[in-house]
């Protein structure tokens, strides 16, 4: 028997019992992917709604930690290409799946756009998505500017949610280890509920990360959340040496859709652990038929043209020029529009350049679709910033927040001459904005979340809200018709 004491008072328990509790406590939690980030890694995020549902109360079943079902591209798609409302879907998976937490990932002071947001509009989205069945929110900011999480991050807590704190992973002479642990302890000092190491072009590599786990571990006291993805081949090693090295929580997809520029796969990683002191407790014979369920929709989509072979292949380019898989598909459509995907090696090398003179963003949206696209500019330009986007200007004028590290100044001066640089947080200069975009669109108005999907995507939103109207005219029309014997010819 062994003895040790508690706030009760002395308890004794048998050696076996303690070491059954260790274990319980070293098991490794899953969060999937399947339901947003892997289809929007491999498919461009066009998995429908009614792809999801029928398999969804096996999900529910499986016993993962939680599942990612929202933010990232799947607003805009949901919108722009399915037709459908990306509330709606939350509020189907949430009905669903209601015993396993729903996870979304969010831009920070951007939400799920490309710029700041004033903060009465952070507040009412964050608000909605944990109405509308959203348990975990992942907050980041493309800069790691703690400033533009806070907001996401009050209101998150404020409304019930988990605020899993995010740090956006690069590697640069100036984000070292130390960095990442100091802004771990300043995460968890604002309120983190969890933080996640957010390794989006899976460039940290497998004993880097059990050094880094390893030190978090002891440096904060919140759980540490991993994501990677398998782009460059070393994705489930990543995971196997931050399980060792006492990681919480780490990201994966089930495999018809995992791999690639996707997460490692959901089912080698459960078989790996199970019998160990990390298994995950998950019925592997359930996930081969949840599996079962997605390879038919991951054949849709390869039939339908939305799945490349090239990137379930292994890129080790990624780890030189840190370029994730949405970044690298941008830059070739760039060069297709312009005729010139013979250039492309030039662009991925003019990369780490650009990436250098604008004080090392890590490449996450929306910095790195500046980087990509100033890339293209000075190779196809004919001399480097002879062309220069306006992103560009407004990233080196600090309107996307503060840069991880010193920039060209020479280059910020030919850009923007003597334009002050922002020193203040960019949502201090935003008044709020949540009544001027609820007149904009009153025609359309049929629930508070209607005026956070026209904040977002007011074009898109508009183009949506004008074909739910005209298919709601005819549905009663239809009724009318039916109630009066009338039969249309």
């Amino acid at each position: 028997m062994v003895m040790y004491l508690c706030n009760e008072g002395i308890i004794h328990k048998s050696t076996e019992c303690l070491i059954m509790e260790v274990i319980a406590l070293a098991k490794v939690k899953i969060m999937d992917t399947i339901l947003r980030d892997a289809h929007q890694s491999h498919a461009a995020t066009r998995m429908r709604t009614d792809e999801m549902l029928p398999v969804a109360p096996l999900l529910d079943k499986a016993g993962y930690y939680a599942l990612e079902v929202w933010g990232g591209a799947t607003f805009d798609a949901c919108l722009r290409f399915l037709n459908e409302d990306p509330w709606d879907r939350l509020r189907k998976l949430r009905e669903a799946m209601p015993n396993t937490k729903l996870q979304m990932l969010l831009r920070g002071q951007n939400l799920l756009g490309y710029s700041h947001y004033s903060d009465d509009v952070v507040e009412e989205f964050v608000k909605k998505s944990i109405e509308n069945g959203i348990d975990i929110i992942r907050i980041f900011d493309a800069l790691n500017d703690v400033r533009n999480m806070k907001t996401a991050m009050d209101a998150t807590k404020k409304y019930g949610g988990l605020a899993e704190a995010t740090m956006s992973y690069t590697k640069s002479p100036f984000h070292t280890e130390q960095y990442f642990i100091d802004l771990a302890k300043t995460l968890e000092s604002m309120g983190a509920d969890s933080i996640c190491i957010k390794d989006m072009a899976n460039l940290i590599l497998p004993y880097e990360a059990y050094d880094l786990v390893k030190k978090l571990k002891e440096a904060v006291s919140v759980p540490i959340h991993f994501h990677t993805h398998n782009t460059t081949g070393t994705g489930s090693m990543v995971y196997l040496k931050a399980i060792e090295a006492g990681v919480d929580i780490i990201d994966t997809a089930l495999s018809p859709l995992g791999n690639g520029t996707s997460q490692p796969a959901t089912e080698p990683i459960v078989a790996t652990l199970k019998g160990t002191q990390y298994d995950t407790g998950i019925d592997l014979l359930l996930l081969s038929e949840i599996a079962d369920h997605f390879r038919t929709v991951a054949d849709r989509l390869k039939q339908d043209g939305f799945i490349d072979s090239k990137i379930l292949g292994i890129d080790i380019n990624t780890l030189i020029y840190q370029v994730p898989g949405g970044m690298l598909s941008n830059l070739i459509s760039q060069l297709k529009q312009s005729k010139a995907e013979n250039r492309l090696q030039e662009v991925l090398e003019e990369v780490p350049r650009v990436r250098e003179d604008l004080g090392y963003p890590p490449l996450v949206t929306p910095a790195s679709q500046i980087v990509a696209t100033q890339s293209v500019l000075n190779i196809l330009s004919g001399g480097r910033y002879k062309l220069v986007a306006n992103e560009t200007k407004e990233l080196l004028r600090g309107a996307y927040g503060r840069l991880p590290a010193p920039v060209n100044e020479d280059i910020r001066k030919q850009i923007i001459g003597d334009s002050p640089v922002i020193d203040y947080r960019p949502a201090d200069k935003i008044p709020p904005q949540l009544e001027k975009y609820r007149r904009a669109m009153n025609e359309y108005y049929e629930k508070e979340e209607d005026v956070l999907t026209y904040a977002l995507f007011p074009q898109v939103a508009i183009k949506f809200f004008q074909a739910r109207n005209a298919k709601k005219y005819k549905l009663d029309y239809d009724n009318m018709d039916r109630e009066n014997n009338i039969h249309p010819v």
